[in-house]
């Protein structure tokens, strides 16, 4: 019953009407990588609030939209099937490597990804930095479960494919598709706990605009990723260790130094205004870098930067500047950066480029 209620939800959306460019077969040929997440979610009860992730695999969700194949020749398969909350360091990897694999292939014009709205600005950003293709890597989710009333996953899933197969899309990197909107990975961050507009990208704007299925582009991404990235993950079989750290009024030495003495090769403190923290937790940090661990300054706050050497002295403290990246990117960063160097002013170069 759930099933029937899926594709009748998608068969909605789609006979509503408004789709375009299904008058031709599609020849661009996609590849689905699923990861679970609300989008194949499914609620517990019939109205209910909570849901279970992962409840649907890829082959329910591309089955249940009517009309796909004429836009691409799609095949999926599934990764992982797990609510983004759970999302590691090992998928990651995992992830990574079989979008390299599928990239690489000539049967394969761009990739798809389907995953839970918590951690895909961190998903989307490493895969930005370590996958290594013009092609168009897309990210698509929702914020709604399959199940529910008015689910956004059929609109989010048809406006993924249709940005993918866009020649605009080529050379673009790794972008997220969610509510009409195109994000670039490196931009955006999700902003609310559920509504449908929770991912922007505060300080710079999105890269595009999609209306079922028509395409509007802006400007091109101005830092490295990609093809032009230093990061690679050949031969890597894990992540160093970083752990963020909530600034706040009072915030205290006790879990930086608990941090370092639990092995972290980097930190990234989430400080208050511009990247800011008590005199305690500055010592602690300050302590931290010179002892070999790599310390990033960054902002608990949703829009901004924090400039070097802009209240704290960072060339003084051994620190480095977040720049324009939240904690959870300054954290992606830090733990490639970490695989080529210690050094602060190394890392802090890879911060302000990418």
């Amino acid at each position: 019953m759930r099933k029937l209620r899926l594709i009748a939800s998608f068969a909605a959306f789609i006979a509503s009407g408004s789709a375009v460019a299904l008058a031709e077969q599609g020849t661009t040929r996609i590849t689905v990588l699923a990861t679970g997440g609300t989008i194949a979610g499914a609620q517990a009860e019939e109205g209910g609030y909570g849901y279970k992730s992962g409840s649907f695999d890829i082959k329910d969700l591309i089955s249940a939209v009517p009309n796909l194949d004429k836009l691409a020749i799609i095949s999926g398969e599934q990764v992982v099937n797990i609510g983004s909350q759970d999302m590691n360091n090992e998928v990651w990897l995992t992830l990574a490597r079989r979008v390299n694999e599928v990239v690489a292939s000539p049967d394969t014009d761009a990739v798809l990804i389907t995953h839970g709205t918590d951690t895909m600005e961190e998903t989307s950003y490493f895969l930005s930095l370590v996958t290594k293709t013009t092609k168009p890597i897309i990210m698509v989710g929702s914020m709604r479960p399959a199940t529910a009333i008015s689910a956004d996953g059929p609109s989010n899933l048809f406006n993924g494919v249709s940005a993918a197969i866009n020649p605009g899309a080529v050379g673009r990197g790794v972008m997220v598709v969610l509510n009409d909107q195109i994000h670039y990975a490196r931009n955006v961050a999700k902003l609310n706990t559920t509504d449908v507009q929770t991912f922007q990208s505060g300080n710079r704007g999105p890269a595009g605009l999609t209306n079922t299925g028509a395409i509007t582009w802006f400007a091109m991404p101005e830092k490295k990723q990609g093809m032009t990235s230093e990061f690679s993950i050949d031969g890597l079989e894990q992540l160093p260790r970083v752990d963020i750290l909530y600034g706040n009024a009072g915030m205290n030495a006790d879990l930086i130094e608990a941090a370092v003495k639990l092995g972290a090769k980097g930190l990234v403190i989430a400080g208050v205004g511009d990247g800011n923290m008590t005199t305690p937790a500055l010592d602690a940090i300050t302590a931290a870098a010179k002892a070999g661990v790599v310390v990033v300054r960054s902002t608990r706050l949703p829009s901004g930067i924090v400039y070097r050497n802009n209240e704290v002295d960072d060339d003084a403290l051994g620190l480095v500047a977040s720049g324009e990246l939240n904690p959870a990117k300054s954290r992606v960063l830090l733990m490639l950066a970490l695989t080529r160097t210690t050094d602060v002013a190394a890392v802090q170069a890879m911060f302000n480029e990418y």
